[in-house]
């Protein structure tokens, strides 16, 4: 009986130790925070060396395989700012894809808007010595799914009431909900005035913002319920249909 037991005992630990060896860990945040920075700058300009934007200003990877997008002209290859915080925002230059003169909207701090809109959030991490985005999380996508505009998403501004329902000192904050990059450089681009609903898109651009820019480690609104966003970068495809002035007692 004992020569049983220590056979069983003997084997469960060669499992474990099996197992401790061929687990692999991906992604192991760093204590830095300032290397995580490093990460996200790397890995944002791969993504853009990977990617263009179709007919459509939809964000596309390059094809192995498929030679028709030989000529299409690479994310970094495109005119593009990056703003002191890191952000990076890329202003379609294409005819249609920005609202014209005489219909263009000035976008605000506090605006309410009405955006078609795909974001993404990004991790970015090392791994023998290259650095890229490892996971990705739909946050929202109009563009996809129901083919509409959404009004006021809480990563762009979280009103009064929402904030004042919250039970949480964290939740009752601002920067609980909102993408501060976002923030800034949706004010670089112009809204259109008021396009219908159902009006076909053609997005204006594209905003990528480092995690810094983002929730960083910060306590955030839980957008993806499965995961946490902490260190996650994002990325914005979008067109601003339409803004309106917001009233004082939803600010």
């Amino acid at each position: 009986m004992k020569k049983i037991f220590l056979y069983i005992l003997a084997g469960s630990l060669c499992f474990s130790a099996c197992k401790k060896d061929d687990e692999v860990e991906t992604y192991k945040e760093p204590e830095d925070i300032a290397v995580q920075n490093n990460y996200d700058d790397q890995a944002i300009k791969k993504f853009m060396n990977e990617n263009y934007l179709d007919a459509q200003g939809n964000i596309k990877a390059f094809s192995t395989t498929d030679t028709s997008d030989d000529n299409e002209k690479k994310l970094i290859e495109l005119p593009y700012e990056t703003l002191p915080s890191g952000v990076i925002y890329i202003m379609r230059t294409t005819a249609g894809s920005q609202p014209p003169a005489d219909q263009e909207q000035v976008i605000k701090t506090d605006d309410i808007l009405t955006l078609m809109i795909r974001t993404t959030a990004y991790l970015a991490t090392e791994s023998d010595g290259k650095v890229s985005f490892i996971s990705s999380l739909p946050i929202s996508n109009t563009i996809n799914v129901s083919g509409l505009p959404m009004v006021d998403p809480m990563y762009y501004y979280a009103k009064k009431s929402i904030r004042d329902a919250a039970t949480t000192d964290a939740a009752k904050q601002r920067s609980y909900y909102e993408v501060e990059g976002f923030r800034e450089a949706i004010q670089k681009f112009k809204a259109y005035n008021n396009l219908p609903s159902g009006s076909p898109y053609n997005l204006q651009g594209v905003i990528l913002v480092p995690s810094r820019a983002a929730f960083a480690r910060d306590p955030h609104y839980p957008y993806n319920t499965q995961y946490s966003l902490r260190n996650y970068s994002m990325i914005f495809n979008f067109q601003v249909y339409g803004r309106k002035d917001r009233p004082e007692a939803e600010k």
